[in-house]
């Protein structure tokens, strides 16, 4: 398989990780709609550390992975720019991990610990449209889906209602890192 086809297939892995988790655990706890993604794995809920490995740690491990061999493979051929953008991807996958090692609260949503829990997701949400947008400006062969993602990033952020802001942003996410691989792995007779 070739190295680009294979990087997008291990991020769809990962993916399907986050994806298959979310909507097993919130069917098991029977979660009504528009519940943050992140409630399975609340503090005292049963198998919360499994959800939060699977939807959160280990998906956020191997984005993170992922970015950090795409940037040791690009090496020289990336600008100082795309350097910083491949970086602020690492930066992000790992912020989607740490969201998986502060989990929420249940019984205070908005305050105590899940305070912790949802400054992770927000900076994983900023640094998710820091990346893709200056991966737009330096990283030519992805400009168009990166700038797509960063424009997403920043709708939802500004425009979503709060029970949905976290399933687009997963979906931009999803998306961005399965795509990015192809875009910038691909054999230099298609370039």
């Amino acid at each position: 398989m070739r190295p680009d086809r294979r990087a997008a297939a291990f991020a769809l892995a990962a993916h399907a990780l986050t994806w298959g988790a979310m909507l097993a655990f919130a069917h098991a706890l029977a979660l009504p709609d528009g519940w943050p993604l992140a409630v399975p794995g609340a503090s005292g809920l049963p198998h919360a550390g499994g959800f939060n490995a699977l939807a959160f740690v280990l998906p956020g491990g191997a984005i993170a992975l992922l970015a950090w061999r795409l940037r040791l493979r690009l090496g020289a051929r990336a600008t100082l720019w795309a350097g910083v953008a491949l970086r602020l991807w690492l930066l992000a996958a790992l912020l989607f991990a740490a969201q998986g090692l502060l989990p929420l609260d249940p019984n205070e949503l908005d305050a105590g610990g899940s305070r912790a829990h949802a400054s992770a997701w927000l900076a994983w949400a900023l640094a998710l449209g820091a990346a893709a947008a200056l991966s737009a400006l330096a990283l030519p062969a992805a400009r168009w889906g990166s700038a797509a993602a960063a424009l997403a990033v920043a709708l939802v952020l500004a425009l979503a209602p709060p029970g949905f802001a976290d399933r687009l942003l997963l979906g931009a996410w999803t998306l961005w890192t399965a795509w990015l691989p192809l875009r910038l792995l691909r054999p230099a007779a298609e370039a």
